[in-house]
């Protein structure tokens, strides 16, 4: 029987995660292949011993659960249940459609809306998620495409937010030796996120457009014959929009929406003061994002209960019951997330850090091309565990101490960059990344449709942006770097456009 430590800090450590991977996408199962990642990895890491691997899946399992975000994700699944119970979600729906007159209105809206909710990503894909999937769905728009404009419009925009809880995690992850504070490196590789940037442009030539191609095509042109899932409908039949409520109001969806956010940007500002902050700035660097979150549904759950039940628009016992509803809605995505987490620990044990380390560390020097390797890697590696804050928690402090002299400063703010965009970009692709399965659970489509219809799109960004990286490596000028990156993925696409165009005429003829 072989010795567990054989596999730890060496290639096979990312035997586990890229298992799961790849079962996901062959089955299209992802619950059984999360579950046999995480169980080859506890084989792997007690030497094959069966018990000892039993007892490593639990404890493992059990340690890697963040609780925070379970009880953010149940009373987030509870305010979006007490919309819908409300009739807020049908009011919206009813007022939005005598306003918003297109199918390319609706998705525009949407993406306005991702881009205004700036403070969290989970918060942002299941709240996005909730108000805007009964104006989608009116215009025929599929669920996989909403998931895509959800999911482009939450972490492409936090990881450009410097008011945000991606902005304190990088912060946190800044050596305090790097020659500059966590929060001036975190708004120095804002232009230079091309990720992030080119994503968002990408979003909205695909919407000013009209332009679809690959899978996504496929789920449109099946949601213009009236099928919004293509597959994977009933996981979520269990939840029932009650449209026929004609007691709600718009105001019974927004006033929550707007306590929340106020809510959580209140929360966020105290805990950095309550750390030690002495400015707005600083108090957002160093805030607990979690605890603020779960403050903040809690506080939109209690306002909940004084607007709706005064005015008779839901009962006592049915809004209690929306706990329960609520965490119905959510148990999908919890499931995930709970699986997932347990194959980043596996990760952790088996020293997947310490080997990215010894191969990033061995194998780059100070050139030109640090940028567009690194954004590489932390591709591979949020790919790989499905978490864009635990590579940043590897690769940033790497970086930082390639370029530690003064005159390397810009150098150090392309990598961080190159390291931010990739780590949001293999986060994008992966499914096993929380913020992929919460899209998937704000838009309420099957997890894999997602994941195999995105992945087409966000690599065609991450072409261009690697292009972009080495270009950065020369230049070493912002607005250059960013115009021409904008122009490569802008003239592809156009060629893909009109290429497609070409065909479907030819086809016609």
């Amino acid at each position: 029987m072989m010795d567990g430590s054989f596999f730890i800090g060496t290639w096979w450590s990312l035997l586990p995660p890229l298992l799961a991977i790849v079962l996901a996408l062959i089955t299209k199962e992802v619950y059984s292949s999360l579950f046999l990642g995480v169980a080859v990895g506890a084989l792997m890491y007690t030497g094959f011993h069966p018990w000892n691997a039993f007892v490593a899946f639990f404890d493992i399992m059990k340690n890697s659960m963040n609780l925070n975000i379970l009880i953010f994700d149940v009373l987030l699944g509870m305010v979006v249940v007490l919309m819908a119970k409300s009739g807020g979600s049908a009011a919206y729906g009813k007022w939005a459609g005598s306003k918003i007159k297109s199918k390319k209105s609706a998705l525009l809206a949407t993406t306005g809306l991702g881009m205004l909710i700036f403070v969290d990503d989970y918060f942002n894909c299941l709240t996005v998620g909730s108000v805007m999937r009964p104006v989608t769905d009116r215009y025929k728009v599929s669920r996989a495409k909403l998931a895509y404009i959800i999911d482009s419009t939450a972490a492409p925009i936090c990881i450009i937010a410097p008011i945000s809880s991606w902005a304190a995690a990088v912060n946190s992850y800044v050596p305090e030796d790097a020659g500059i504070t966590g929060f001036q490196l975190f708004l120095r590789t804002i232009p230079y996120n091309l990720y992030a940037l080119l994503t968002i442009a990408m979003v909205l030539y695909m919407i000013l457009s009209g332009f679809d191609f690959g899978l996504m095509k496929k789920h449109e042109k099946n949601a213009e014959k009236g099928d919004l899932f293509t597959s994977g409908k009933d996981e979520f039949d269990q939840i029932k929009q009650e449209n026929s409520k004609t007691n709600g109001h718009v105001i019974d969806l927004v006033l929550p929406v707007v306590v929340l956010i106020a809510s959580a940007i209140f929360a966020m500002i105290y805990t950095g003061f309550l750390g030690g902050a002495t400015d707005i700035i600083t108090a957002f660097a160093g805030c607990d994002a979690e605890t603020s979150l779960i403050f903040a549904t809690m506080i939109t759950v209690f306002s909940m209960m004084i607007l709706y039940l005064p005015r008779k628009v839901i009962t006592f016992k049915g809004f209690m019951d929306s706990l329960v509803d609520g965490f119905k809605l959510m148990i999908p995505a919890i499931t995930i997330l709970i699986f997932a987490w347990s194959l980043k620990g596996i990760g952790d044990a088996l020293g997947i850090a310490s080997f990215v380390e010894g191969v990033v560390g061995s194998n780059t020097s100070a050139s030109i091309i640090i940028p567009a390797v690194m954004f590489a890697v932390a591709i591979f590696l949020s790919f790989s565990t499905g978490t864009s804050w635990g590579t940043f928690a590897i690769l940033v402090p790497i970086v930082t101490a390639m370029f530690s002299s003064a005159d390397s400063l810009e150098m150090m703010v392309i990598s961080v960059s190159a390291v931010l965009a990739g780590a949001v970009c293999g986060d994008h692709i992966s499914p096993i990344s929380d913020t992929t399965v919460m899209s998937s659970a704000g838009a309420q489509s099957n997890h894999i449709n997602h994941v195999s219809t995105q992945m087409q799109y966000a690599l065609i960004v991450a072409a261009v942006c690697f292009v972009g990286y080495i270009l950065a490596g020369f230049v070493r000028i912002w607005w250059i770097v960013l115009l021409i990156s904008l122009a490569l993925l802008l003239g592809f696409l156009t060629f893909m456009n009109l290429s497609e165009k070409s065909r479907e005429a030819k086809r016609k003829r």
